[in-house]
């Protein structure tokens, strides 16, 4: 980074054992903003279910690697969706296949993958024509972020690869609205969009210090009020928890984080509703009478198995 100019710069501080730090400044009215992002190094990638990924294996291989598509993961910034990437590719991972990633930047190296790192002279599209020539089977796009971009790894789904990437949109719904509003084709997204997962981090309750309780009356009617909304039955004569805090999770009453997920796979009916225009509104109904299932009945099955609160779950979903 460049101490003497005055604009918005990216870089990284690498002088720690344990963690590469990212650096971006922002000048404002009253100097320069910085963030800084701590990632670990050399950490171990996680299996894709203890991320909290709903579900069993048949369910996650009816979900990802299909040839000639594109599966792409919704959130917004800072929710873990290429951490849920790097557990997908963990998982597809093997000789036989050749497996090319076009990052910025390389989080974790991972044995076995052609990982790309974009700089200033190239872009997600530049790197994505090259890949194409390398004679890929699944191709990772760090993120679609522009039109080009978009249409290129669309291409790719559409000549015999496997695409995976991510887009910023609220849920997975909202993926093919955002598709639409870069400029491709409601035959271009119906022909190659296989699967949209959208997730959330929530914080996971300390086991250390966690305190259990019944529900409550309140926490009840909340819960199914959900469950009638979305045809779900959940069990709650079981516990849920309360964290007064420790020395272990620093008195925050958690520990670590795990993901709320919802999986929308593109069926013959949605294909249809693309085709013919419709709003995500519609394509939402259609997909709530199929195996649809909204962030909030994740997160709850989450709270009532006792891994959070409904009270973390509340500051990510807005729920009450």
């Amino acid at each position: 980074m460049h101490q003497e100019k005055q604009e918005a710069q990216d870089g990284r501080i690498l002088l720690y054992e344990d963690y590469n730090i990212r650096v971006s400044s922002q000048p404002n009215v009253y100097g320069e903003k910085f963030v800084l992002r701590l990632l670990k190094k050399n950490s171990n990638i996680k299996n894709i279910f203890e991320l909290g990924f709903p579900g069993n294996e048949e369910t996650l291989k009816r979900s990802i690697h299909k040839k000639n598509s594109i599966t792409i993961i919704a959130a917004p910034t800072g929710e873990g969706k290429t951490t849920t990437l790097y557990s997908i590719m963990d998982y597809l991972n093997s000789p036989e296949i050749n497996i090319t990633t076009i990052e910025d930047p390389v989080e974790i190296r991972i044995k076995g993958l052609n990982q790309i790192e974009i700089d200033t002279k190239s872009s997600f599209s530049s790197s994505l024509r090259t890949v194409l020539r390398q004679d890929p089977d699944i191709i990772l796009v760090g993120e679609i972020r522009d039109t080009e971009t978009g249409e290129i790894a669309i291409q790719a789904g559409q000549t015999g690869h496997y695409v995976l990437s991510t887009i910023h949109t609220i849920d997975s719904i909202e993926v093919i609205t955002r598709l639409r509003k870069m400029g491709l084709s409601d035959y271009d997204i119906s022909s190659t969009l296989a699967t949209a997962i959208s997730q959330r981090l929530v914080r996971k309750l300390c086991p250390k210090c966690k305190v259990e309780r019944d529900f409550t009356e309140p926490e009840k009617k909340i819960i199914t009020a959900i469950g009638e909304k979305y045809k779900v039955t959940f069990d709650l004569n079981g516990k849920t928890y309360d964290a007064p805090g420790c020395k272990y999770c620093n008195n925050t009453g958690y520990y670590e984080r795990i993901g709320v997920f919802e999986v929308l796979d593109v069926t013959e009916e949605i294909k249809e509703a693309i085709i013919a225009g419709e709003s995500s509104l519609e394509i939402r109904k259609i997909a709530l009478e199929q195996s649809y299932k909204p962030l909030v009945v994740d997160g709850i099955e989450k709270v009532v198995k006792g891994y959070t609160t409904l009270e973390e779950l509340n500051k990510k979903l807005l729920i009450f």
